[in-house]
């Protein structure tokens, strides 16, 4: 066997084989995703449009291995949701479609895309763990981390990335999972699925105050999972100074603590200072050197299994450049190309205190 030396990100060990380099990216996307149709809502198909629409023009998507999703079975959304949510959300569709929640809204083949997106996901994980591809971006809608385990919400009908989590730990060889998620938006859902569960780590970064109200920093895991919920919540007006202390001085202690064997990303763009449903002031450099930060983790510490998932993101130039961007920081481009650079806003004080405080929650100050 040959050894296996320094793996970068991009490499994959394949046992008997060594080191396999130069292996594409991959991107999971089927035009099923653009038959949610919500009208005028602000979670739309122009979303993915113009991200796919960017991807070509910029010659980005030549680069990456193209992966079809499937839909997930019942059974796998049911590791997440309750069979009388299931149905419930496949009964509406039957009958035309319509609201959900005060957010979310239907039409006749919302509960098919909503399989699909799920099931998108799950490609994704079983080309990584499979070494088909170095990484993966899976391009679905609807998007998922609100989504409970009997409801929907915020434009979340099922929870893609809690399903892909139970998917990974079920078939494939391994316990540990970590879960990050940078939307501007706190995961209620995601952290519902798994607030118990030491076998999964939830890392979010979101504004707070702010909808859906939770995520606060003392909410840490309850018994056996106390210690796996880290929450960082973000001051309005925060940027990217402050998103990547929250990683390298917070999420990546308490991953390298944790030992995670996979890594899965609710990758959320409204934290943009031009995306008007936040007052975040990320630029798409943050947002590269967020995924940077993922990126150099899972190449540590889980052979570079790490894959992502589209949440929020509604300013459409914005959400199509910072795919590309991701894509780019995936592929270890040098360069990222910003548009719109970074916000002319001064920051508001109070994150010395905010992180030294998440910190001594978990027991990450030095003695």
């Amino acid at each position: 066997m040959a050894a296996r030396g320094k793996v970068k990100s991009h490499d994959y060990f394949a046992p008997g084989f060594g080191i396999i380099r130069s292996m594409k990216a991959g991107l999971v996307y089927d035009r099923i995703y653009l038959e949610h149709d919500t009208g005028s809502h602000p979670e739309n198909s122009r979303r993915l449009a113009a991200i796919i629409s960017h991807l070509e023009e910029s010659g980005t998507k030549e680069r990456l291995t193209l992966l079809s999703p499937r839909p997930a079975s019942v059974e796998e959304l049911e590791m997440v949701h309750v069979p009388e949510y299931v149905s419930q959300v496949k009964s509406k569709a039957e009958k035309g479609g319509g609201w959900l929640d005060p957010d979310t809204v239907m039409c006749p083949k919302s509960y098919e895309v909503a399989s699909y997106a799920v099931g998108g996901l799950l490609t994704a994980v079983e080309a990584v763990m499979k070494g088909k591809v170095s990484s993966a971006f899976a391009l679905v809608r609807p998007p998922g981390h609100h989504a409970t385990n009997n409801r929907a919400m915020g434009f979340c009908i099922f929870n893609n990335v809690a399903v892909a989590a139970k998917f990974a730990l079920a078939n494939f060889n391994i316990d540990r999972a970590l879960i990050a998620d940078f939307d501007v938006h706190h995961g209620n859902g995601t952290q519902e699925a798994f607030y118990a569960n030491p076998e999964i780590l939830y890392f979010s970064t979101h504004q707070y105050p702010f909808y859906p109200g939770t995520g606060w920093s003392n909410e840490t895991g309850s018994g056996e999972g106390e210690g796996t919920t880290v929450n960082f919540p973000m001051t309005a007006g925060w940027g990217d100074i402050e998103y990547l202390r929250a990683f390298n001085e917070v999420l990546v202690p308490v991953a390298r603590r944790f030992q995670p064997q996979l890594i899965l990303v609710s990758a959320g763009f409204d934290p943009h200072w031009a995306d008007s449903i936040a007052t975040m002031q990320v630029s798409i450099t943050g947002f590269a050197q967020m995924v940077t930060v993922l990126r150099n983790l899972a190449a540590e510490l889980c052979q570079g299994h790490l894959v992502l998932t589209l949440e929020g993101g509604y300013n459409l130039q914005v959400v199509a450049s910072a795919v590309r961007a991701t894509f780019d920081a995936l592929s270890e481009c040098p360069e990222v190309v910003d548009p719109l650079g970074k916000s002319s806003n001064e920051s508001p004080g109070g994150f010395e205190e905010r992180i030294e405080k998440i910190k001594e929650t978990h027991h990450l100050l030095k003695p």
